[in-house]
């Protein structure tokens, strides 16, 4: 089965969905493949991927989806950044900063959510780099170039030597969402029976 997932899906559903998947269907085989919610959206339409997990997805007509797991965004800041969780109030304190976004064209639903959450603060954002790569963007916030926005997932278990605010209370949330064409259901029949039936608490 070929499975496409963004870097947040990596680092909180989808090792958890595999694990079960392998429990319950040991001879089946995984392919995974690492793409940004376009990629996804071309490749599951043209048969190259079977199931695809992405964030905020603006899912085509044609696809099936299911919302797996919803997460806070958080803003990622360079260690001496002057504002840290303790003096953060609002979004606003961030209107003057430079932001690293993902590319519109790869996932535009994702970024207008992120995009929105500048808005809602009073500004629009000055984006002076993109990126799709979660470790890109850590890389250019620890070097001081600017600010970004991810969902608290993505910050999992990394090393970099980045801080981060978790914003809890916003309107906007990253929706880890799972992808596919219906006629793959008749070909895995238990797969789907198994993820449709799945929920994030399950270990």
């Amino acid at each position: 089965i070929r499975i496409g997932f963004t870097h947040s899906i990596m680092q909180t559903i989808l090792p958890k969905i595999l694990k079960a998947i392998s429990k319950e269907l040991p001879g089946l085989k995984t392919i995974l493949k690492e793409m940004n919610n376009h990629d996804q959206y071309w490749a599951l339409q043209q048969n190259e991927l079977d199931i695809g997990f992405a964030t905020n997805p603006l899912v085509p007509a044609t696809l099936k989806s299911k919302i797996f797991h919803i997460d806070n965004f958080a803003v990622l800041l360079p260690l001496d950044h002057d504002i840290d969780q303790d003096t953060y109030q609002n979004f606003s304190v961030f209107s003057e900063e430079n932001f690293i976004f993902p590319s519109k064209t790869d996932g535009p639903n994702y970024v207008r959510i992120i995009e929105s959450i500048c808005l809602d603060a009073g500004f629009n954002p000055k984006v002076i780099h993109e990126t799709d790569s979660a470790s890109t963007s850590f890389r250019l916030v620890e070097s001081g170039i600017g600010i970004s926005l991810e969902p608290i997932s993505s910050l999992k278990d990394h090393s970099f030597p980045i801080k981060s605010i978790e914003l809890k209370n916003i309107e906007q949330k990253a929706k880890l969402t799972m992808m596919w064409e219906e006629n793959i259901e008749q070909e895995y029949p238990t797969l789907f029976q198994l993820l449709k039936e799945w929920n994030v608490d399950q270990a």
